[in-house]
C-alpha cells in the first residue's frame, strides 16, 4: 500500500468528527504526508456539512420518534370523543346517584389518557372496588374502579347512615360487596345511556374484585384508554372513579369515535322511526289554550253585584275574529260557535308577526 493511501492522525480525527456532525480544528499535517491530504480534509468537511444540512431538513419536516414498546393506538380525536361521551356519563350518573342516595353527588372528568395495561394496574390503589363489565356486542371486558372512599360512603348511606366515608382502606364484607354491586349496576346503566348515540351497548357486571393485579383481561403490554372522574358526595367526601377500556374492546368502533360523529348523532335524526318516536312523545304534551271573547272595564262594586242573567258589553264586535293564545302566546284568529252542544271555536287564520 502506498504512503499516499495512509490517513494521518489529523485526517482520522476529522472524519470521526464529521460522523457526529461536529467540525473541529484541523491539526497541522505531520511530516512526510503528501500534499493531496489537504484535499481529503476538504472532502471530510464537505461530508460533515452535508450531514448537518440533512439533520436540519429532518427537523424542519417534524419527524416523530415511534416507540415500538408503547405505540399510540388512540388518536387525539379518539380521546376527545371519549371525553365528550363521558361528560354526558358524568352528568347522568350524578343525577342517578343523587336521586338514589338522596344526597348531592357531583361528578367531573379529571383526565382521559392512554397507557399500557401494566402501567394502569400498577398506578391503581389497593384495595379498590372493581367491576368487571361487558358491553355487548363489543368483544372483551372493561373495568370500572371505585375508590374505597366513595364505596364506603355509598354503602354507609345505603345501610341508613349519614354517608360518612372510612379513611382506612379495607376489603368489603359479603354484605357490603352485594350493595356495591348494585351501585356498579347503576353505573353500567348510565354508561349504556351515554354510549347509545355512538354505539348501542348493553352492559352487564360479570364479576367484582378488589385487586387489579388479580385481573388479567388483556396482556400487560396492551394499550388501554383510561377515563378518570372525581366524585364528590355532599361536598364532604371525594374519591376517584376510573373506567378502563382496552384497545381490542373499542377497535371495531374507532371509526365512530370522533367529535364530528358525536355532534351529528346528537343533532340529526337518523331515521323516520326516530322522528315518529319523538312526535309520539310530543303529542301527549298538554298545552294551555285560551280564547279571549273581549274586554271591558267595570268597577269592583259592579263586579261583586253580578248575578245570573246580567249582560256585560265587551269591546269586540260580533263580526270580529277572536284571538286564541297557546301557552299565553297569541297564535290564531278564530270564530265562536258550538259543536255537539259544547262551546267551541273554529280557527280561521294564524297570526303572523313582522320581524
Amino acid at each position: 500500500m502506498a504512503d499516499s493511501d495512509i490517513l494521518s492522525q489529523s485526517e482520522i480525527d476529522q472524519l470521526l468528527a464529521s460522523l457526529t456532525g461536529e467540525v473541529k480544528d484541523v491539526h497541522a499535517p505531520e511530516p512526510g504526508t503528501m500534499p493531496h491530504s489537504q484535499m481529503n480534509d476538504q472532502n471530510a468537511i464537505n461530508v460533515a456539512s452535508t450531514i448537518d444540512e440533512s439533520a436540519h431538513e429532518e427537523d424542519k419536516k417534524g419527524y416523530k420518534l415511534y416507540n415500538f414498546r408503547r405505540p399510540d393506538k388512540f388518536s387525539k380525536d379518539h380521546l376527545r370523543a371519549l371525553q365528550d361521551i363521558h361528560k354526558e356519563f358524568s352528568r347522568q350518573l350524578s343525577l342517578v346517584l343523587t336521586a338514589y342516595l338522596r344526597m348531592h353527588v357531583e361528578i367531573d372528568i379529571v383526565s382521559v389518557d392512554q397507557l399500557t395495561y401494566d402501567e394502569f394496574t400498577r398506578s391503581m390503589p389497593n384495595p379498590i372496588t372493581i367491576g368487571i363489565t361487558e358491553l355487548n356486542p363489543l368483544s372483551g371486558q372493561i373495568l370500572i374502579g371505585v375508590s374505597h372512599e366513595i364505596t364506603s360512603s355509598i354503602v354507609d348511606r345505603m345501610l341508613g347512615g349519614t354517608g360518612s366515608s372510612e379513611i382506612k382502606s379495607r376489603e368489603l364484607t359479603d354484605v357490603e360487596e352485594a350493595l356495591a354491586r348494585k351501585i356498579l349496576d347503576r353505573i353500567t346503566l348510565s354508561l349504556e345511556e351515554s354510549w347509545k348515540h355512538i354505539f348501542p351497548v348493553q352492559g352487564i357486571v360479570v364479576g367484582i374484585d378488589n385487586n387489579y393485579s388479580l385481573i388479567q383481561i388483556v396482556t400487560p403490554g396492551e394499550i388501554v384508554a383510561l377515563v378518570t372522574l372525581e366524585v364528590q358526595i355532599a361536598s364532604s367526601f371525594s374519591g376517584l372513579l376510573s373506567l378502563c377500556f382496552p384497545y381490542p374492546v373499542l377497535e371495531t368502533v374507532l371509526g365512530q369515535l370522533s367529535t364530528q360523529h358525536i355532534f351529528q348523532s346528537k343533532g340529526i335524526l337518523t331515521s323516520t322511526e326516530d322522528k315518529e318516536k319523538i312526535l309520539s312523545k310530543i303529542n301527549k304534551t298538554n298545552v294551555n289554550v285560551k280564547v279571549i271573547l273581549g274586554e271591558t272595564d267595570i268597577s269592583l262594586k259592579d263586579f261583586m253585584d253580578l248575578t245570573e242573567g246580567d249582560v256585560l258589553k265587551l269591546d269586540n264586535l260580533v263580526t270580529d275574529n277572536l284571538v286564541m293564545s297557546v301557552n299565553d302566546e297569541e297564535k290564531f284568529y278564530c270564530r265562536p260557535g258550538t259543536k255537539k252542544k259544547n262551546i267551541a271555536v273554529s280557527i280561521v287564520d294564524s297570526i303572523k308577526y313582522k320581524d
